[in-house]
């Protein structure tokens, strides 16, 4: 039988994809390992890798297209002794009967490729750590008022982000079932059916739409500029954070004059290549991240991730950086970071900012982490306040290190002083254990000696 090869789900957000390009063309003989795509998520751009041998018959998706949905047929494979045209003709029943697109994938999930939609089988084409995609979830939901609603497990999972009600929304799909698009427009407040009798439980106010915001603008004084993946995805996860996690913040200087002279010592001294350019270069980011790490090793309690049914307390510090790309941002992340060297950390950083800036990072490369940093120093901001990115229970703001007046002995003296803000998750992290994780960051990163033996 034809082997239908679907779009992949790569992240636990990517509900589409953009078909970047196609490394094979019909006919071609593909082999197992064999690199047959390339597919755009929101934060990165994969490969994916053939895990069977056959030929191409049919390539039903063509390179360029965006927002293909996720299990969405986007080949055939035709394998051994399988008649190609036959199996090409048969690509265009799969085509007109896509998969339903499932909730987000988790990093445990398989392949998403299966002879039989929407059933994966060993013989699809996927990325080598694709994650797989879990089972929808039965397309109705009862609400509180009885009356029995059908909608799709996406649109429900967006509903209950937005805190909007599925049993008030107006359903665009067959018979009436509330899909994506409707729980979209149900935010701008479009869609929505008379407020239920009193008892019903409130949702969520909706936001101005569209409409009424360029109401407010000048025709022509402004440009329409579409929202891409990474920027709705950004705009989900973090206003879920600010509605659901509750964040406080603590605030502290820090002088790091002792370790601006160690950094310069230690540049200084660093090795160089065969081209007389040194092995590494160390930045203020490289001790903070350390001095982080080293800190929540210090502070168990506070390496920590909120879950409904328990407390998970990492045995290890992984640290995400936050790093500015064109439209967004993205997160990767240094792993064991608690164990690595200021200079590994330092050669490992420049890795992952050049490859997430060239989209080519790893879901693994930038999912999960204990806590992050966000550093805008460089752009002169004394303190600033982060938001959480779920897992994480804490987020350090890194402000820029500038010469201050402070009073030593009585005396007023000149100090490199820099401010930080760390944001807890009040419901894993109290104010106490907070103060104890920012007091024990401070400790290290005013006596980076600390941080090398």
């Amino acid at each position: 039988m034809p082997i239908n090869i679907l779009m992949p789900a790569l992240s636990p957000t990517m509900e589409k994809g953009n078909l970047a390009k196609w490394l094979k063309k019909e006919g071609d003989t593909v082999k197992s390992g064999d690199v047959i795509a390339e597919i755009e998520t929101d934060k990165a751009t994969m490969e994916v890798e053939a895990v069977d041998e056959g030929t191409l018959a049919k390539i039903v998706v063509p390179e360029g297209t965006a927002d293909v949905p996720v299990n969405q047929v986007i080949a055939v494979l035709a394998g051994e002794g399988e008649d190609v045209k036959s199996a090409a003709s048969g690509a265009a029943k799969s085509a007109a009967a896509p998969a339903p697109v499932p909730k987000a994938a988790t990093p445990s999930a398989p392949p998403a490729s299966a002879k039989e939609v929407p059933k994966p089988a060993p013989g699809a084409a996927t990325p080598a750590a694709a994650p797989k995609a879990p089972a929808p979830a039965p397309a109705q939901q009862t609400p509180s008022g009885g009356n029995r609603v059908f909608a799709s497990p996406l649109a429900r999972r967006l509903a209950k982000e937005a805190g909007i009600d599925t049993g008030r929304i107006e359903g665009s799909g067959p018979h009436g079932r509330v899909i994506a698009r409707d729980v979209e427009a149900a935010k701008s407040g479009k869609g929505m059916k008379p407020a239920a009798s009193p008892g019903t439980a409130p949702t969520a106010a909706p936001s101005m739409s569209d409409q009424q915001v360029r109401a407010l603008f000048e025709e022509g004084s402004y440009e329409v500029v579409p929202h891409d993946g990474m920027r709705r995805t950004i705009a989900q996860r973090l206003t879920l954070s600010t509605q659901t996690i509750p964040h406080f913040y603590l605030t502290i200087d820090c002088d790091i004059g002792r370790l601006l002279a160690a950094r310069e010592e230690i540049n200084i001294s660093a090795p160089k290549n065969k081209d007389g350019k040194p092995i590494y270069k160390l930045s203020v980011n490289d001790f903070v991240l350390k001095a982080l790490a080293l800190a929540l090793q210090r502070v168990p309690d506070a390496n920590v991730s909120w879950t409904e049914g328990a407390m998970l307390k990492h045995k290890h510090s992984d640290i995400g950086v936050a790093v500015a790309l064109p439209g967004g941002l993205i997160t990767p992340i240094v792993r064991n970071c608690e164990t690595k060297s200021l200079s590994t950390i330092s050669n490992e950083m420049k890795d992952l900012v050049a490859r997430a800036r060239a989209r080519k990072l790893k879901p693994n490369e930038y999912q999960g982490g204990t806590s992050a940093v966000s550093n805008l120093g460089m752009y002169g901001i004394k303190d600033f306040t982060a938001v959480i990115n779920p897992p994480h229970a804490t987020i350090l703001a890194v402000g820029t290190g500038e010469e201050r007046a402070v009073v030593r002995n009585g005396k007023i003296e000149a100090a490199h002083v820099m401010s930080v803000t760390l944001s807890c998750d009040h419901r894993a992290v109290d104010g106490a254990l907070g103060a104890e994780l920012i007091g024990a960051f401070k400790t290290l990163i005013e006596n980076p000696v600390m941080m090398v033996v």
